[in-house]
């Protein structure tokens, strides 16, 4: 079959779902897919609008369907579905079921095989069975941590005649590679549905998968550990914050200068309130692109100055943090070095040796150890854990990239209580 460009409408909320599905119609969008969020929150009546708007374009209902396959599979295809998804995972007995009640109501079956053990071996028994289509799917939770669908996709492809759908993160760069390693079916959610213009990404999506040539894309492509740095320097600590719940922010810590941004990984000192030996020493400890960060106890006098701030640049160091006080602010800010702190003293202390380097620390109650991820900025400085960074990086990513299609609603004439929907959602 032609490849098909399927958009997965992963909303909550139906009229948003509409707005981008018209979108991406507009586009070269082929098929249409309620997603399992949008079907929980409005339930089939999702499928029926989707139908009602576009009858000749498929219709997917990724109803996820564990159990009671048959009933699931009739009311979807009765609400417009072409095509309705069971998990692999679930019994032979459901998954005959659904494609009975397929072959009943003039629908098709396409089985996802997210969190099967054997994905091979289950492709093969489900096509016997009577699937019509094998869905190779990487969780959004595992697309947080780098993991990709291309190599299992080439296995299934040439282990089965179906045609295979493939859904994880699929952008403009990566569709071409999707059809490359066997997939029929390009399933794309996030580069189109986070599209500030769904109809233009749809169609660079389009033209990518048509002429096999990878499309540079700006947003939707996740950090894979070795570009960490540069994907952390394109969102903002309130994006982080979000990503990790509404946390990791370290509380009282201000830039020395308005508009400073810092990145990089933590190399932390503890020392005692005036003693700047310590913060000096980690200077030339210092790998290139550290950032520095200093538990002084929150109080004065400074253990950190232009002298040192001057070392530091010799040094490459990113940026330092300092729980205490720093000096020397209006040549420190003529350097354009990022320092963050949480007081300002022209007082210095004295530099007597207490303290260690390269330790956990606490600031203000929050645990900061080597190797954790720092980023600041005008808002104040966050950390993320070093054994959550890539993941949580990807998130703050996906954070920055839902908000720039909601500021594009509300430039166009809407709010933010209108496009978050915000009376629908109060909890009750």
């Amino acid at each position: 079959m032609k490849p098909v460009l399927q958009l997965a409408l992963d909303f909550v909320d139906l009229p948003r779902a509409l707005q981008v599905a018209e979108e991406a119609v507009a586009g070269g969008a082929d098929w249409l897919e309620a997603g399992t969020p949008l079907i929980k929150s409005e339930g089939l009546q999702a499928v029926r609008e989707l139908k009602a708007r576009w009858p000749d374009h498929v219709i997917v209902a990724d109803m996820k369907t564990m159990d009671a396959g048959r009933a699931e599979v009739e009311y979807a295809a009765k609400a417009g579905a072409r095509v309705v998804g069971v998990l692999g995972a679930a019994s032979d007995a459901t998954i005959r079921e659904c494609i009975e009640a397929a072959r009943n109501y003039g629908a098709e079956i396409v089985v996802d095989m997210i969190q099967v053990a054997d994905v091979v071996e289950r492709a093969k028994a489900v096509e016997e069975m009577g699937a019509s289509y094998i869905g190779i799917h990487i969780a959004i939770d595992e697309q947080m941590r780098g993991q990709t669908p291309f190599a299992l996709l080439e296995q299934v492809a040439r282990a089965v005649t179906l045609p295979v759908a493939v859904a994880g993160g699929i952008n403009s760069e990566t569709a071409p590679l999707a059809i490359q390693a066997g997939a029929s079916i390009v399933v794309v959610g996030g580069a189109i549905i986070k599209a500030a213009d769904a109809t233009a990404a749809t169609r660079t999506i389009k033209q990518a998968m048509e002429t096999l040539t990878p499309v540079r894309s700006e947003y939707f492509v996740r950090a894979t550990g070795p570009d960490l740095r540069e994907k952390l320097a394109r969102v903002s600590a309130a994006n982080v914050s979000d990503a990790l719940h509404r946390a990791g922010d370290i509380p009282g810590l201000h830039p020395l200068t308005p508009g400073s941004k810092l990145v990089g990984p933590a190399l932390t000192v503890r020392t005692y309130a005036g003693d700047w030996a310590k913060p000096v020493e980690a200077i030339d400890k210092a790998a290139p692109g550290d950032v520095i960060v200093i538990d002084a106890g929150g109080i004065g006098p400074a253990v950190w100055g232009e002298l040192a701030t001057h070392s530091a640049l010799q040094r490459k160091v990113a940026g330092v943090v300092i729980y205490g006080a720093a000096r020397d602010s209006g040549d420190i800010r003529a350097l354009g070095f990022p320092l963050f702190c949480s007081l300002v003293s022209p007082t210095a202390g004295e530099p007597k040796g207490f303290g260690e380097i390269g330790v956990p620390i606490r600031i203000a109650g929050v645990r900061i150890c080597p190797g954790d991820w720092i980023i600041g900025d005008d808002d104040g400085v966050c950390v993320i854990p070093r054994e959550k960074a890539l993941e949580y990086t990807n998130r703050a990513m996906d954070v920055l990239e839902r908000e720039n299609r909601l500021r594009k609603e509300i430039q166009e004439g809407s709010t933010l209580s209108q496009v978050g929907y915000l009376l629908r959602w109060e909890k009750r």
